[in-house]
């Protein structure tokens, strides 16, 4: 490899500086901003966060009961539609945001991404689109685009996808298909997988994988009945189980996007946990990232609920200052996490490290896909009515439910993303 890639994302949510990040640390250096400076200058800057918050708010309010959310969601899937990939044929025609980005590239859009990639010679990796299509517009060659869902939109592809410049490093094979049919070449596509953290992988080894898996499904598995019916898959692929983990309560995580939708679930689901934290049956886990008011909100559900007591033995709150500390915090979190509860974003990639996903209602079009892969793969389950959350969690404690869609996260999604992206930019794989 040259010279450093030059790391971009965007700070639309948490998606795509996640998948940024194991990428810029492998790769020794930092994720660039392109919407903010000194990339943006400030015209550029401000359009930006006009487009970030538009977002924010329509994620959020999209999720509010009553007359105001049907509008909003409605708007959010014509904004984000994905049109049937079945039958096969072609989708390369440009839609209406196509052309208005390609009209804001005329305008601008990006000028300082353009002219730090044309001083450095650096690659681009992008985990957005924006900034691949900028490049690709400028006639820059070595741009490779990380894609974060498993079907995405028209806008993810150039005006003319076949003449286009941007090599796309996908997590599936309907991605790839889906590009294809937007008119990219198919040499231009390569399936890596998502890029997951390395230190919940652990190397093209998987140890870090296996060993958390490994005390996952024990605590998963209350009444050993997914122990003793896949005894020898088990012992093959991880070795002996670390069966003290089994006195453990399982630990559920809720984690909202980045917007701070769906925070209000934790109300809902949080009064009917309290015999599960008294008994000390189960440990929960409310993940509020770097957002100080979902903090304050889940503070005022635990009150709500006379939670208050198990704040700190059973019951606690992830926030964090800045994105850095709040992926570390969280990675290390996710070691010790036995059910995850979130809406199916990027998140959903992390069913691979054997993580039972709970999905509560997509938000945007990508984010049905995302569940609908999760689900086929036996990795996720659509959440049941958040006010009964205890009756069905504990349900499919005792039936092995969760255990089994761990083992089938761990067995059938794919894990070495980072690694096959850092040899497709011919980085090397990691350990």
């Amino acid at each position: 490899m040259g010279a450093t890639p030059l790391v971009a994302a965007l700070d639309m949510g948490y998606g795509h500086m996640r998948a940024a990040l194991p990428l810029a640390r492998a790769l020794g250096t930092k994720i660039v901003e392109v919407d903010r400076a000194p990339l943006a200058g400030a015209d550029e800057a401000k359009l930006w966060r006009r487009t970030r918050m538009f977002y924010e708010l329509a994620s959020r309010l999209s999720q509010v009961r009553g007359p105001l959310g049907g509008p909003l969601r409605s708007m959010l899937d014509t904004v984000t539609f994905i049109p049937h990939l079945h039958p096969y044929r072609d989708l390369s025609a440009p839609h209406a945001g196509t052309r208005y980005l390609d009209r804001m590239i005329d305008d601008g859009l990006g000028r300082g991404l353009v002219a730090e990639l044309k001083r450095t010679g650096a690659p681009l990796v992008t985990t957005f689109y924006a900034p691949a299509l900028i490049a690709d517009r400028a006639g820059l060659d070595d741009v490779w685009c990380v894609v974060t869902d498993t079907d995405v939109n028209r806008i993810w592809a150039p005006h003319d996808g076949r003449r286009t410049r941007i090599r796309y490093l996908v997590p599936t094979q309907r991605t790839a298909r889906r590009l294809a049919a937007y008119g990219v070449p198919e040499d231009r596509i390569r399936l890596t997988g998502f890029p997951l953290p390395d230190e919940l992988v652990g190397g093209t080894s998987l140890a870090a994988v296996r060993r958390n898996v490994g005390a996952r499904i024990v605590r998963l598995d209350p009444e050993g009945s997914f122990r003793r019916t896949f005894r020898d898959e088990l012992a093959h692929f991880l070795g002996a189980l670390p069966e003290d983990d089994a006195s453990r309560p399982p630990l559920l995580t809720f984690a909202v996007g980045g917007a701070g939708a769906q925070a209000g679930l934790a109300a809902l689901f949080l009064p009917r946990l309290r015999p599960l934290l008294e008994a000390g049956r189960l440990r929960v886990a409310l993940v509020a990232g770097i957002r100080r008011e979902v903090a304050e909100s889940f503070s005022s559900s635990i009150a709500k609920a006379g939670l208050e007591a198990f704040v700190g033995k059973g019951l606690e709150i992830v926030l964090a200052d800045d994105l850095n500390s709040y992926f570390d915090r969280f990675h290390a979190l996710l070691a010790e996490t036995d059910v995850l509860w979130t809406k199916p974003s990027e998140l959903t990639f992390f069913a691979a490290l054997g993580l039972p996903l709970v999905f509560s209602s997509p938000v945007g079009a990508h984010e049905r896909y995302n569940r609908r892969w999760a689900i086929e793969a036996g990795a996720g389950l659509k959440a049941g009515d958040p006010r009964f959350a205890a009756e069905w969690l504990v349900e499919w404690l005792n039936d092995g439910t969760l255990a089994a869609a761990a083992w089938s996260g761990f067995m059938r999604l794919p894990k070495f993303g980072l690694y096959a992206i850092l040899e497709a930019l011919g980085a090397g794989a990691a350990r």
